[in-house]
């Protein structure tokens, strides 16, 4: 029998686990159609989840786009409800942490002002010098503020340890941390965020403001980075 692709029909999912999803295709009488269709939509699910956008370069999404911005909402929930009426003060860490200031930054009811600043640990080499070092600071003061440092991934400490230490000295009213990704198997200081958007494993992530030699950045989900064997592996480091 020949498959009417035109019939009108609806797609019912069922869902086991992220990336895991059986469609099944019926028409509006009840009768199950070829799973041709199905197939396709799985085809390039499959050829979604794992991008090559550079040679010897795979992306696969680990966290997607869609529970990033639900995650970001309770943050921005959490942080309102600890500083009720304060005006909020965000530091974003440069650049990494772009996109997740701004969309935490519009989840946030109430008065909010921003400002950046840049450290470098390896620039672009793939291995850390082991030094943190300011390449741009803050435009305005910190006296008196309530601070949200807001940081792209939390792993070995380096840089949050180096600037934590800045912003003390400054005498802000409140100094905070938020980390939209957490990666505690790589950490070597003593440093914690207060408000951490996911625990991830010991992978080097890409995507949403993360980037490698500046590639990924623009990517919506977060993605686990691989190479082919002849490809040359990066080193994280912050």
């Amino acid at each position: 029998m020949a498959l009417r692709l035109c019939v009108p029909f609806t797609l019912h999912l069922t869902v086991y686990a992220a990336h895991h999803t059986i469609f099944t295709e019926h028409s509006p009488d009840g009768i199950q159609l070829s799973s041709l269709r199905a197939r396709m939509c799985m085809a390039k699910r499959t050829q979604n989840s794992r991008r090559s956008l550079h040679p010897g370069e795979k992306v696969r999404v680990l966290i997607s786009s869609t529970r990033i911005q639900r995650r970001i909402k309770e943050l921005s929930r959490q942080i309102a409800k600890d500083f009720q009426g304060e005006p909020l003060h965000l530091v974003g860490v440069l650049k990494g942490s772009v996109f997740f200031l701004s969309d935490l930054a519009r989840n946030i009811q109430g008065q909010v002002s921003i400002d950046f600043i840049a450290v470098s640990s390896y620039g672009k080499e793939i291995h850390s010098s082991g030094q943190v070092r300011l390449t741009r600071d803050l435009d305005a003061s910190i006296e008196g503020k309530t601070v949200i440092v807001v940081e792209d991934i939390l792993d070995t400490g380096m840089t949050l340890q180096y600037l934590l230490r800045i912003f003390e000295q400054r005498n802000p009213k409140h100094l905070r941390i938020a980390a939209l990704l957490d990666k505690p198997g790589r950490r070597i200081t003593a440093v914690q965020a207060d408000y951490v958007g996911f625990t991830i494993p010991n992978e080097f992530v890409v995507g949403f403001g993360l980037d490698y030699a500046e590639r990924y950045r623009n990517l919506p989900d977060i993605g686990v980075l691989s190479f082919s064997k002849s490809a040359r592996k990066p080193a994280d480091a912050k």
